[in-house]
């Protein structure tokens, strides 16, 4: 296959699809890679490195017109600039992206107008077997360091408690509210830098997760029995449990110095975990970092990649925060790319977009020129695409 890599150019968005290491395996493999002039710079990887991989460079024209397989962090129009790439696409290419194709439908369907296959990372299922390709997971994992760095260096107390001659300096409380892998990551981290960390989840299964990494878990009073879907996510709440999670999570985030949100819905606007009222509760110097703000955020007063100050509270509501530490998270980008190119590959090297495969499937939101997803096809209020017909049968079969 010949794969080729464009240069992101999302606002703030610094890492790279593929890495000169990623690169090597591909080659390695017998692919073609092409990368546009300086894809890789401001993630720490330069032309010259992707070139001792075995890629080619080119310009953009070059790569689009090239590319067999064309790979990006974010997919074209899925954020607030226009790179030219979907345009430029072809029916005989395919997409392998960031696409959020649940939460921004009628990109999908843009992109699906170009002819070309899309494969949407965000879709890759929660099963074992593609644990190794799932991307969500590995930019969750950054995303959760990175919060608990974004409110160290805000907040005005130092996290670990200290014996000083000018005195005992008392250890900074964390809550991390969702304890999915950003959380447990948050969990771990703000644990490493000395904090007292609890934390909550609305699934039950995550109190011994929550416990295994140094928190401690806080379990309020109300059913969740039914809170996880079959994917491993949270379920949307009624308007009576939120309220109850909201007025008994009060009294916890009033002690906290720190707090950090986690909570998202595939597809779906974020939940509202924190009110006006309940920041109003928090002490004043606090700080709430809401990893959910891309869509909505869990706090009331969060604005997307914002900071909001509000009676002596500050929210930030960073929304890119994996690429802070671009090189880190580009090579586990690239690193799921690779795993999920192997997927695909089939025996004469070529790319396989099998629907009846459970990964693939689960992940193909485009092909011949529409969108063929499903729950995609739902978001976009079209009609479900007949199931094909099965195979006639036999005593003998």
């Amino acid at each position: 296959m010949r794969i080729g890599v464009v240069h992101e150019v999302a606002t703030g968005e610094v890492r790279v699809a593929l890495t000169p290491e990623a690169t090597q395996k591909l080659t390695g493999s017998g692919h073609e890679v092409v990368i546009e002039h300086n894809a890789g710079e401001a993630s720490g990887h330069l032309d010259a490195d992707y070139l001792e991989a075995g890629a080619t460079l080119g310009d953009r024209a070059d790569v689009l017109d090239r590319a067999e397989v064309l790979v990006q962090v974010r997919a074209s129009g899925t954020h607030d600039v226009d790179d030219g790439v979907r345009a430029a696409m072809s029916a005989d290419q395919t997409l392998i992206a960031l696409a959020e194709p649940l939460w921004m439908a009628d990109n999908a369907k843009a992109l699906a107008a170009t002819g070309a296959s899309v494969l949407s990372l965000e879709l890759v299922p929660r099963i074992t077997r593609a644990q190794s390709m799932d991307v969500l997971s590995s930019m969750a994992t950054v995303a959760g360091y990175e919060a608990v760095l974004l409110a160290a260096a805000r907040a005005p107390r130092l996290l670990p408690m200290l014996m000083t001659a000018a005195g005992t300096v008392p250890p900074t409380r964390a809550f991390v509210l969702g304890a999915g892998v950003a959380g447990l990551q948050a969990i771990a981290t703000a644990k490493r830098l000395g904090a007292v960390v609890e934390a909550y989840d609305v699934r039950p299964a995550a109190v011994e997760q929550i416990e295994s990494v140094g928190g401690k878990a806080i379990v309020l009073d109300f059913a969740t029995e039914d809170a996880e879907d079959a994917g491993g996510y949270a379920k949307a709440q009624t308007e009576d449990q939120n309220a109850q999670q909201q007025r008994l999570l009060t009294p916890v985030l009033a002690e906290n110095d720190i707090v950090i949100t986690t909570a998202a819905i595939p597809g779906r606007r974020s939940p509202e975990l924190i009110t006006e009222t309940m920041v109003e509760a928090m002490r004043p110097g606090s700080i709430i970092v809401d990893l959910a703000a891309e869509r909505g955020g869990n706090c009331t007063l969060t604005e997307p990649d914002g900071e909001v100050w509000h009676e002596g509270v500050l929210i930030l509501g960073p929304t890119n925060l994996a690429s802070n530490s671009a090189r880190t998270s580009s090579q586990m980008f690239a690193n799921n790319v690779v795993t999920l190119l192997g997927h695909l590959t089939n025996d004469d090297g070529g790319l396989d977009l099998d629907p009846a495969d459970e990964i693939t499937g689960a992940m193909l939101v485009a092909a011949g020129g529409e969108v063929v997803h499903p729950n995609v096809r739902a978001a976009l209020g079209l009609e479900p695409l007949a199931e094909p017909a099965p195979a006639s049968t036999t005593e003998e079969d």
